[in-house]
């Protein structure tokens, strides 16, 4: 029989029953659930709502079903719709009358709440782990690359000369970003929504404060509507883990690049690899590919709990049911999504003689030449016409800027002296852009203490 059974005068139809139940996914709520319950049955015995033998009672066999759940021993079923009503359930067949008081002054829609906020709340520090996991493999690998020259690329063309340290750096700050938007997600979600009954509150002098504290929250949420209404805080954390993905997609894409014989600028190691069923010369980035794609996913997850709350009126409708697969699988993805791809580009060989080479080609030096005239005298305006002239010249004869005579160069400009060479070596040209933020040594070095810091900071 089911617990809400006294209205009704039937039973539910089997396939309502089978629609309406969800204890298929939710079941993983299952320690947040019992630990907002011992929370609760606490609070009620200290407030003299129910007696301390009950109390007892119920937190000695909700911590015998927690022990049970975990050695495999528990069954739930789709009869009790969810794990709420499967653990109430259970405990009141262990426990007989003391386990009827334990949903006194509660509602299944504030203990959801509860228990699915402390769940999310719960899995942004293991997510965290594994980006600061992920900025400690890049600050190893652009430690080992700081002098190694590559091309720079807007549009995917070849722009201007940058480290190796440089490129990988840059996606260690967009991860800094990623760590602090989950936390921030994590500070503003950590208000108690336990209390809040089905939606106005209960008559039973409750302390609101004592569940808060006992489950570390901040505080109890302000508005019992609130409370059990809203789920914006399972949206930010959806929003913020949708742009971590994308931040690891663009990387996955240049990783797609770097490994192809057009790039050859990585190798993968076999062990984070995969060949072709026909062509025997193949190996394939599966692993950057499969981040990519699951981008997409976590997209969609996003998208499909903005869209199932959208037109929801206050308070709490079934619709909200569909909160929770979007986010378990949101979390699923990245926290299988983070650890392959540290492993994938801590285990990756860098072909700096191929970066090397691809920098010697399309005159990603022509600023720097712009900028020698300009330092020279000429305006910048007019050096960066007469470089463009030089670099039409260059494309047609096939050769360089650096490879140009300097009697050629003194045709176009006589403001050119030997010393141009110097400023169009590209190892210089990379190495004197020493504004902050850019690929120079002294500067890729203070980026990677940075991240470094930054790491030691939020690492538990």
């Amino acid at each position: 029989m089911k617990l809400w059974s006294g209205r009704f005068g039937k039973e539910t139809d089997a396939l309502v029953n089978d629609f309406n139940a969800s204890i298929q996914f939710d079941q993983r709520l299952y320690k947040e659930d019992i630990a907002g319950s011992i929370a609760h049955a606490t609070m009620l015995g200290d407030c003299g709502i129910i007696s301390k033998e009950d109390v007892a009672a119920i937190v000695e066999g909700l911590n015998g079903i927690l022990a049970d759940i975990e050695a495999g021993k528990v069954e739930f079923t789709a009869d009790n719709e969810d794990i709420h009503m499967n653990i109430e359930s259970l405990l009141t067949a262990r426990i007989g009358q003391a386990g009827k008081r334990l949903h006194t002054a509660r509602s299944r829609n504030d203990q959801v709440a509860v228990d699915f906020r402390l769940y999310v709340r719960n899995e942004i520090p293991t997510i965290v782990d594994q980006i600061l996991h992920l900025q400690s493999v890049l600050c190893a690998q652009a430690e080992k690359y700081q002098t190694a020259v590559m091309p720079g690329y807007t549009h995917l063309q070849r722009a201007q000369p940058i480290s190796f340290a440089q490129h990988l750096m840059a996606y260690a700050a967009m991860l800094s970003r990623d760590v602090t938007r989950l936390l921030d997600c994590q500070k503003r979600m950590n208000e108690c929504p336990l209390g809040s009954g089905a939606l106005a509150g209960t008559t039973y002098p409750i302390d609101r404060w004592e569940t808060a504290k006992a489950l570390g929250f901040d505080a109890p949420m302000g508005n019992s509507l609130d409370g059990v209404s809203d789920r914006d805080y399972a949206l930010e954390f959806l929003s913020a883990l949708s742009v971590l993905m994308m931040h690891l997609s663009r990387f996955a894409e240049e990783v797609i690049l770097w490994c192809s014989w057009e790039f050859k600028f990585i190798d993968l190691d076999d062990a984070y690899s995969t060949g072709s069923s026909i062509m025997p010369q193949k190996k394939n980035p599966d692993v950057a590919e499969l981040v990519r794609g699951k981008t997409g996913r976590v997209y969609g997850d996003l998208m499909s709990l903005l869209t199932a709350m959208k037109g929801i009126p206050l308070a709490y409708n079934k619709d909200m049911q569909e909160d929770k697969e979007p986010v378990f699988d949101a979390i699923d993805t990245v926290e299988m999504c983070l650890p392959v791809f540290a492993a994938m580009i801590d285990t990756m060989t860098v072909r700096t003689d191929n970066m090397r080479k691809a920098a010697g080609h399309g005159f990603i030096n022509a600023t720097d030449c712009a900028d020698y005239l300009t330092k020279k005298g000429m305006p910048f305006r007019d050096a960066y016409t007469t470089v463009g002239h030089l670099v039409a010249q260059c494309t047609q004869t096939g050769i360089t800027l650096e490879e140009l005579p300097l009697n050629e160069l003194q045709t176009i400009s006589p403001l050119f002296e030997a010393d141009v060479y110097d400023a169009l070596n590209l190892e210089n040209c990379m190495a004197l852009r020493g504004s902050y933020g850019g690929p120079a040594v002294a500067e890729t070095t203070r980026q990677i203490k940075a991240v470094r810091n930054f790491v030691a900071a939020h690492t538990r």
